[in-house]
């Protein structure tokens, strides 16, 4: 994974849309394809299916959780295509959470080879931080201020990679945007972990129950696409190795977008 590098992540449940949309963002020059867990709710078809319609992109689980899918499923995907693979890994959010992501890994160490340079590992506060520096490539982060980002990489410390995923939306009205971002934070915030960070940012629980617009605006970029690639802009300024472009909602226009988020980033 190299510095500055843009990502998108893309819908996969629409198999022509997504083999159109993994050829586009490849012809593009983009570095990298994830699939959200959502996708991967089912299986882990889908990085299989974008692995075989591109040549060079790499394509990442974004991720892949340790209690939907065992440590050897992830690694035969792996094994398919070991150069263009990356295993973005989260979950463990049972009593025992870095036990239980440490077995895991144990596993991707052992007798399900993935080695830890192709390994990313979803981390929200200091503790899982510290994991990712220690037994992967990096953390990938989600829903986090520009500041935070700083915060993470200097956390992590230099050797590792860092990786932030931005919501955006991109050409709605402020009022219209705010309401399609509060779909994945009403969902998000009701896992562990998420209002603990949010907190860890400085949001007052008024905020964060409530999802006010003080919140939201500061945590999902909406506006033009000056805009959206100001923030991933910041994220990038602040130590993120690699800003993934997340859309939210339906999006006629992303072709034109992912193009024009090339230009300016």
């Amino acid at each position: 994974m190299t510095r500055s590098e843009l990502a998108s992540m893309i819908d996969t449940a629409d198999r022509d849309s997504a083999r159109a949309d993994a050829a586009r963002l490849e012809e593009l020059g983009y570095g990298t394809i994830w699939v959200s867990g959502g996708q991967l709710q089912a299986g882990l078809e889908p990085l299989t299916r974008l692995l075989e319609a591109t040549e060079r992109i790499r394509v990442g689980s974004a991720v892949a959780m340790v209690e939907l899918h065992p440590a050897a499923a992830l690694a035969e995907r792996y094994a398919a295509a070991p150069d263009r693979m990356v295993a973005g890994i989260g979950g463990g959010h049972g009593p025992h959470p870095l036990r239980t992501l440490n077995a895991y890994l144990d596993e991707l160490d052992g007798t399900a080879p993935v080695p830890e340079r192709d390994r990313i590992l979803a981390a929200l506060g200091p503790r899982k931080l510290d994991l990712a520096a220690r037994r992967s490539a990096g953390a990938l982060t989600t829903l986090n201020t520009p500041e935070y980002t700083a915060w993470a990489r200097d956390r992590l410390g230099t050797g590792a990679t860092l990786i932030v995923q931005q919501l955006a939306a991109i050409g709605l009205e402020p009022d219209q945007a705010r309401e399609r971002a509060r779909e994945p934070l009403r969902f998000l915030s009701g896992i562990t972990g998420y209002p603990e960070n949010f907190a860890r940012m400085g949001f007052t629980e008024r905020e964060i129950t409530g999802l006010e617009d003080s919140l939201v605006d500061r945590l999902v970029a909406h506006g033009d696409v000056d805009t959206v690639a100001e923030r991933m802009r910041a994220h990038l300024d602040a130590g993120a190795d690699q800003v993934i472009y997340s859309g939210l909602g339906p999006d006629p226009e992303r072709h034109e977008h992912w193009r024009q988020l090339i230009e300016r980033l």
